[in-house]
């Protein structure tokens, strides 16, 4: 059962049928004997180095999967600090600030309500994923003896750390005495906690910020929409009411804050490929010549856009194990998703829905431009999006494509199988398989509508049969 729930980069399954209370304690057990080893066989020695930091989400299973996971924790002899409700990236600083070996946040994210699971991070707040750690973690949790009890000396400990946690944050605001009015969209999620202990009610904690409150309503662990700010229909309440309150920006949150989508003054939604790129040219001000992390969905014009600012563009695999591994390996100063996730050097390279909010409020208070304006020259090509295609031969398929393109444009595999035609055909497009699911995902992008169209035309029936959403 354990095996089920065990994915690429977290744990996550329904609760309690394919989750329960039983394997969290199992979870918890396995995460501390993991990562008690790995601190240990990097010589770590500091007084923290047999605790842990726990966090949680709003769903209404959190609470009791927290309890469990925490006295499995217990039962190999670690001890915890208990955050409560908090986002994700809270436990991120957590790690850092108390220099404990890891961590635990309890959260499925934007699944729906009926999900839960577990996101795993070691020193240094680490992703741990299936082939840095989660393997291991499953492993242990399988084996491990179920009479264990708590061992003595261990504790748990609430702590509340949202007075440093917001000091960490703001440090990345600056208005510069200017003004703004914006519409969030909790999504029903951690940022209806985190926003209001980080920017005050309605904004309020900051000088020449109003914030509009939506969906901040998080203890009944419902959604007044899915809590996936990817999903278009899910930013339509957040787009009219820009539109209707006359607001600067709107901010859309995922259901553990990590990840965030804006939507500009028109209410028109910014990709965040586009946002990377905006928000790259602020970093690159602050430190020239450092390197951007980007992933290779993104549009071109990420890198050309660093480039212009003195950059270096690191085109980098889909995935936070990967894009924080990188900005490690180049000392990049910012890094992007196109999936919402942006990422910080001064973050302990790690990414944050609330330092992304911060940034988008300094980069719009400084520009003196709204942002449609600060977007329009950075969105000058045309996009496919993410049209997924549903294959239960994804190699076969793959292997058709790189033959078929085999003497056009160039040809890469560093995450599914890029081809390149953009500086001859006028487009490019990358192909990926799904990790969980019988689909590749194709995303295109090229200099017109017509070339787009026709380059989507000659590569789908290669694909299988597209996934109409």
């Amino acid at each position: 059962m354990l095996g089920r729930i065990f994915k690429a980069y977290d744990i996550r399954g329904t609760y309690p049928d394919l989750l329960n209370d039983q394997m969290a304690w199992q979870i918890g057990f396995g995460c501390a004997r993991f990562l008690l080893e790995d601190a240990a066989a990097a010589g770590e020695t500091t007084p923290m180095m047999r605790t842990l930091v726990v966090g949680r989400d709003m769903r209404q299973s959190s609470p009791q999967l927290v309890d469990r996971l925490v006295n499995g924790i217990r039962s190999h002899g670690a001890s915890v600090i208990d955050l409560g409700l908090c986002d994700t990236p809270m436990v991120y600083f957590a790690i850092n600030y108390l220099d404990c070996s890891g961590g635990v946040m309890v959260t499925a994210s934007h699944n729906p309500p009926q999900y839960n699971g577990f996101k795993v991070s070691k020193r240094l707040a680490k992703p741990v994923g299936e082939t840095t750690g989660l393997a291991e973690v499953r492993k242990h949790a399988a084996m491990v003896d179920r009479s264990l009890e708590p061992q003595d000396g261990t504790t748990s400990e609430p702590r509340d750390l949202w007075e440093p946690y917001t000091k960490h944050v703001l440090s990345f605001l600056d208005l510069g005495g200017k003004s703004l009015k914006i519409v969030v969209d909790a999504s029903n999620g951690s940022a209806g906690t985190m926003v209001p202990k980080i920017f005050g009610r309605n904004g309020k904690a900051i000088d020449g910020l109003q914030i509009i409150e939506m969906n901040f309503e998080n203890s009944k662990g419902e959604f007044a929409h899915e809590p996936n700010p990817l999903v278009a229909s899910n930013l339509e309440q957040l787009q009219k009411s820009v539109t209707r309150n006359s607001a600067d920006l709107g901010i859309c949150f995922d259901g553990d804050a990590d990840r965030c989508v804006v939507v500009d003054e028109q209410g028109q939604i910014v990709g965040c490929d586009h946002l990377t790129a905006l928000l790259a040219k602020r970093f690159l001000k602050k430190k020239p010549g450092s390197a951007i992390v980007y992933d290779l969905r993104s549009t071109k014009a990420v890198s050309e856009e660093v480039k212009q600012a003195g950059g270096k563009p690191i085109r980098g695999r889909v995935g936070h194990v990967f894009m924080k591994a990188l900005l490690g390996e180049h000392k990049a100063v910012f890094g992007g998703e196109l999936s919402g996730h942006f990422y910080f050097a001064k973050n302990f390279n790690a990414d944050s829905g609330a330092i992304a909010m911060a940034t988008v409020l300094s980069t719009l208070a400084e520009a003196d431009q709204p942002m449609s304006a600060l977007i329009a020259p950075i969105a000058r090509y045309v996009q496919s999006g993410e049209v997924n295609f549903e294959i239960e031969e994804k190699d076969e398929a793959l292997d058709a494509v790189r033959t078929h393109f085999a003497d056009r444009g160039e040809i890469d595999e560093l995450d599914g199988v890029t081809i390149d035609c953009f500086d001859d055909e006028g487009w490019w497009a990358n192909i990926r398989k799904s990790n969980t699911e019988p689909l590749l995902r194709l995303n295109t992008e090229a200099k017109d509508t017509e070339t787009l169209e026709a380059a989507i035309e000659e590569i789908a029936p290669m694909l299988g049969v597209r996934v109409e959403h």
